[in-house]
This record gives structure tokens, sequence and C-alpha cells, in this order.
């Protein structure tokens, strides 16, 4: 069964979008899951899928100098 990110609510199909940006607002990665999931468990997922390429060699950067977020990402494992 494929997943399209469809979930159902009282008030019918829902989808949320997950999105990382830089502080230009350039979008670095974006998840779309159903309405209903919870956005927690989807912190670490969205923060893995970005990919910052180096000027010089090397391998791309994946994790931010900081992370600012919504308050339904605060959850003490997140913030570690």
């Amino acid at each position: 069964m494929a997943y399209h990110g469809l979930g159902r609510s009282r008030g019918g199909l829902s989808t949320k979008i997950h999105l990382t940006v830089e502080q230009g607002q350039k979008p670095l990665s974006v998840l779309i899951t159903a309405g209903q999931r919870g956005d927690s468990t989807r912190f670490e997922s969205v923060l893995e899928a970005i990919r910052v390429p180096r000027l010089g060699r090397g391998r791309p950067r994946r994790r931010p100098d900081r992370v600012w977020a919504d308050k339904a990402y605060d959850s003490r494992r997140n913030r570690s």
C-alpha cells in the first residue's frame, strides 16, 4: 500500500508539511505526513533529510548549529 500523506480528522482529510529552512528562507528539506500523525516523532526525519553542499571538498553538512522549532516539536528527546 502506498503512503500518500493523507489523514482523517473530524474536519475531513488533512496533511501536515514539516519543512526546514535556512535563515534566508531557502528550503532545506520537506516531509509530508498524514494530518493525525504527531509532529514530534518526525523531527529527526526532517533534520536527517538536510544536505547542504560544502564550498570545497567534503561531505555535505547534515546538522545545523541551531534549531528554532514550533512548540509541537518540544520534547526532551528533540531538545537534546
